[in-house]
């Protein structure tokens, strides 16, 4: 057995005993000996191996699988620029703790200095966005090399797992040629791991406790929910009796405490200088609304942040508390004040949903409620950046019997396609996609799924505005702007979807009637796309129309 094979077998070997079932895969020939091994892992069923052409999908595919399996998930490349497309997906799993191994193929390094083909410097290539970075030293058919290659492969798996919040890690692994198979099985020492399938280190932290908050002490406290992977908030919520506002709004969070047109709410100068909350305990990290900041940057509001990541949000730098989950609170709440949020809640609310049904079909809102309210129960719901996650949280109805997921560590649309596909492969069961032309537009390479490949119950929604509809509700998008706003904001595309699905052999369906919509919508499996047309020069009226029926509902 040569070197390369013999390292790449034994590092397969190690991910399935840590516990590694999915594995992406980008061919390439440097990594040849990974691909073989994967293989074989994949063809004796030790594993799911999911084998993709574009790396940028790739690592999207295998960020969707790791985050709704909540386990670590392996994806595999060659040397070069192969490597850095995996870049997007190692940020977002970095700042939104997904566990990702990142395994990149390299020469090894007598051919780095000499000018060979597809070669970087791929050293610590992902900066600081990753847990652990390694570079296995090449192989060497000497003693030794089995216990050092499982022992960086534990270390790999420790760090991505992490004792509370995952993330992803990097192991470089230089290759020497022969690159593929030769030769029988023999090798100088023993290359089996520990008896009975045991990882070759154990892992004690996995046990450990996280830690809770211990400050949550006010009697008018607000709970804000902005992370799906610290649950139990509305639970929370509902049990203290302090109001629950999510940034999806009231999808995919579940009890009495959940104020679904809560980001509204917050909009409103005036209604919250009434309900000014002395304690806001957030869950995870809010990135979509403004309200919300300026609700944290309040230097009248003492801030608590139950969340494992490295991203703290505070605007104002007033963080009081950090840690893992929340504890108990020592203050009793004010009987009034969860009460006086729900009356609120429903005025708005019904003073939103029948200023929804005067608009004019079809913009975002309107069609992420009827998204919204199509999804069978237990469901899972991908939302892209910019636009649908906002129209979800602004006009969806309650649903907390489904889960939702949004690529917001860093907010991209890199990749949301794959995303999707990865999380609907993981979930098994009814899986949307809420998408922006734009978001469809720069991963449809993700719809590119080979004859041997799973194929995932997904039914994506595209919203097509031909453009970036999202600046039309910025600063950008102001009448004193307009000019320039079109070319380099609007960017309009004039793709035509059904024809790119074509191409993919992906099934596309364009509707035009509401009750088109309704019915497309129901539930069936395979892989589709529903695209909507839609006017992106309406929506800033739409949004201002809404927001004037919630304050007239509230403050008349």
């Amino acid at each position: 057995m040569n070197p390369s094979t013999a390292q790449a077998e034994v590092i397969v070997d190690e991910l399935v005993r840590n516990g590694v079932r999915q594995v992406v895969l980008s061919p390439g020939s440097r990594n040849a000996p990974l691909s073989y091994a994967l293989h074989k892992a994949d063809h004796a069923g030790r594993l799911r191996l999911h084998v993709r052409i574009d790396e940028r999908s790739a690592g999207f595919l295998a960020l969707g699988l790791a985050a709704r399996a909540h386990s670590p998930v392996a994806v595999a490349c060659t040397s070069g620029t192969a490597a850095t497309n995996l870049h997007p997906a190692v940020s977002e799993a970095f700042h939104s703790g997904v566990p990702l191994i990142v395994l990149t193929a390299d020469r090894p390094p007598e051919l780095r200095a000499a000018g060979a083909n597809q070669t970087i410097d791929q050293h610590r290539l992902f900066g600081s966005e990753v847990r652990l970075f390694d570079e296995l030293a090449v192989a060497e058919e000497r003693p030794g090399q089995n216990a050092y290659w499982r022992s960086q492969v534990c270390r790999a798996w420790h760090a991505a797992r992490g004792a509370v919040r995952g993330g992803p890690v990097h192991l470089n692994l230089p290759f020497r040629e022969p690159l593929v198979p030769s030769g029988d099985d023999h090798w100088c020492e023993s290359l089996d791991g520990r008896p009975d399938g045991a990882r070759w280190t154990d892992d004690s932290d996995l046990g450990r406790a996280p830690s809770a908050l211990s400050r949550v002490r006010a009697r008018h406290g607000l709970v804000l929910a902005a992370d799906s992977g610290v649950g139990g908030a509305g639970e929370w919520g509902e049990r203290y009796g302090w109001p629950v506002l999510s940034e999806v709004g009231a999808v995919g969070v579940p009890g009495s405490a959940v104020i679904s047109t809560g980001m509204w709410l917050l909009g409103l100068p005036e209604f919250l200088r009434e309900h000014q909350p002395e304690q806001v305990l957030c869950v995870g990290r809010p990135t979509v609304f403004r309200q919300v900041q300026r609700l944290l940057a309040d230097t009248g509001v003492e801030v608590l942040l139950a969340h494992g990541g490295v991203d703290w949000p505070a605007p104002a730098h007033n963080l009081r508390e950090v840690a893992d989950t929340f504890g108990p609170t020592a203050t009793p709440a004010d009987p009034d004040w969860l009460t006086s949020w729900q009356q609120a809640d429903q005025k708005a609310s019904a003073a939103l949903h029948a200023a929804l049904d005067l608009e004019r079909w079809p913009n975002g809102p309107v069609v992420a409620r009827s998204v919204v309210d199509a999804l069978p129960e237990d469901s899972l719901l991908v939302l892209g950046s910019s636009n649908p996650t906002r129209d979800v949280a602004l006009a969806a109805r309650q649903r907390p019997d489904v889960v939702v997921h949004r690529n917001r560590g860093v907010a991209g649309i890199d990749g949301t396609i794959s995303t999707a596909i990865g999380a609907a492969l993981a979930h098994e069961r009814p899986a949307y996609a809420l998408l922006g032309d734009l978001t469809f537009l720069h991963d449809s390479n993700g719809l590119v799924l080979g004859p041997h490949e799973a194929r995932p119950d997904l039914t994506i929604v595209v919203l097509n505005d031909d453009g970036g509809g999202i600046f039309s509700l910025l600063e950008q998008g102001s009448s004193e702007h307009r000019e320039s706003f079109e070319r380099i904001f609007g960017t309009p595309h004039g793709t035509d979807l059904g024809q790119l699905c074509a191409a993919h052999g992906v099934e596309h369906q364009l509707v035009r009637q509401h009750s088109e919509f309704v019915e497309a919508l129901r539930w069936r499996p395979g892989l589709r796309v529903i695209e909507v047309q839609a006017d992106r020069a309406a929506l800033r009226s739409v949004h201002e129309r809404l927001q004037a029926a919630v304050r007239s509902a509230l403050l008349g």
